[in-house]
């Protein structure tokens, strides 16, 4: 059985890069780059950080999304100087908009 579940692992391995890899594109096509990493901060907070900080919360995902859509200012303001996100909806699809939080909320599972 460990056998079996070990091989499942290593043949998911090239479909999780890619996946990530086509998150971090969309992410760079959307402009989310130019003021987030993944593992450090830029402007904005590290995602990393972001989905630590949400992890285990029920109403993060549906309260991102809106924030990525409307923008905003405050939760991060130790980390931002308190320089705000701005709104991405429309020039975002909302479908990439949920894409790209599910990719941010994903980081610490």
């Amino acid at each position: 059985m460990k056998k079996f579940a070990l091989t499942l692992a290593i043949a998911a391995l090239p479909f999780v890069a890619t996946t990530a890899q086509a998150d971090l594109d969309l992410a760079k096509k959307s402009g989310c780059l130019a003021c987030h990493a993944v593992d450090k901060k830029v402007v904005g907070p590290a995602w990393g950080d972001v989905s630590a900080k949400y992890k285990g919360d029920a109403d993060a995902r549906a309260s991102l999304i809106e924030k990525v859509k409307k923008g905003g200012k405050g939760n991060w303001t130790e980390v931002t100087g308190g320089v705000p996100m701005p709104p991405y909806s429309p020039r975002v699809a909302d479908a990439d908009i949920e894409t790209l939080v599910d990719f941010v909320l994903g980081l610490a599972q």
